[in-house]
């Protein structure tokens, strides 16, 4: 049976980062679901905050996340 992992790729270089750290886990041959949802830059786009709740929800439920960078506002963070 898979581990489910909620995956938070981020933005700028954090999906490059999260692809890459998604191929190492998945080369050492243990069973995992990624639950993909999004933070950062894009979720203040469409949802008004950083980390939507439905993020949070994500990692409560699996117990489990990888998170790729996201942008921090330069000078006010969030």
């Amino acid at each position: 049976m898979a581990r489910r992992v909620t995956l938070i790729p981020g933005d700028g270089i954090g999906p490059e980062v999260t692809k890459a750290a998604v191929t190492v886990a998945a080369a050492t041959g243990v069973a995992l679901e990624w639950e993909t949802v999004e933070a950062g830059a894009e979720a203040i786009r469409t949802q008004g905050t950083p980390l939507p709740d439905a993020v949070l929800e994500s990692i409560r439920k699996n117990r489990l996340a990888l998170k790729g960078p996201i942008t921090t506002p330069i000078g006010t963070g969030f």
